[in-house]
């Protein structure tokens, strides 16, 4: 005895659904803009840096390029613990 239930003709209920799910969306006319503030268009401008953090800038890539830059690790966790106690 052979039982297929009451869809025995495969018909789907909810196959206009998925369609409707698959079809790409029609866009509505309106394209995605960019706005950028004068403020940020200011900072994107001022991309020189200070003359006296360059040369810091300098001398660490040349210490890492000779092999010399050295990481003060208590410095360094210290710096982050003070940042990550005032953030509370």
């Amino acid at each position: 005895m052979k039982i297929n239930g009451p869809n025995h003709s495969n018909f789907n209920p909810y196959q206009k659904q998925m369609n409707k799910q698959m079809e790409p969306k029609k866009s509505s006319g309106q394209q995605d803009r960019l706005e950028i503030s004068k403020q940020a268009l200011n900072m994107q401008g001022n991309e020189k840096t200070h003359p006296s953090r360059q040369k810091k800038i300098d001398q660490i890539k040349h210490d890492i390029d000779t092999g010399n830059y050295q990481v003060n690790a208590k410095a360094t966790a210290k710096k982050m613990l003070d940042f990550w106690s005032n953030k509370s």
